[in-house]
C-alpha cells in the first residue's frame, strides 16, 4: 500500500490537490491511503518551503504545485 501526503495549511491549492490525488488514485486503481497535513511542524519536518506539497512513501515529489491528476498518476505509477 502506498501512503501518500498532501501538506498544505488548508489553503485551496492544497485542497484541489487533495482532490486531484484521490481522482490519480481511483483512475490508477492503486491501494492507497491519502493523508492531508495541515499542521505546521510536520510540513516544515519535509523541509518543504512552499505549498502545496506532495509526499509519497514519505519522499517528497512535488512541493509548490498544483499537479493535475494525470501527472500525480505518473508519480505513482
Amino acid at each position: 500500500m502506498v501512503i501518500i501526503k498532501v501538506l498544505g495549511a488548508g489553503c485551496k491549492k492544497g485542497k484541489e490537490l487533495e482532490e486531484n490525488v484521490l481522482a490519480a488514485v481511483k483512475e490508477a486503481e492503486l491501494e492507497a491511503e491519502v493523508k492531508k497535513v495541515e499542521d505546521t511542524r510536520e510540513i516544515m519536518s519535509y523541509k518543504v518551503m512552499s505549498t502545496p506539497a506532495l509526499v509519497v512513501d514519505e519522499k517528497v515529489v512535488s512541493a509548490g504545485k498544483l499537479l493535475s491528476p494525470i501527472q500525480i498518476r505518473e508519480l505513482l505509477i
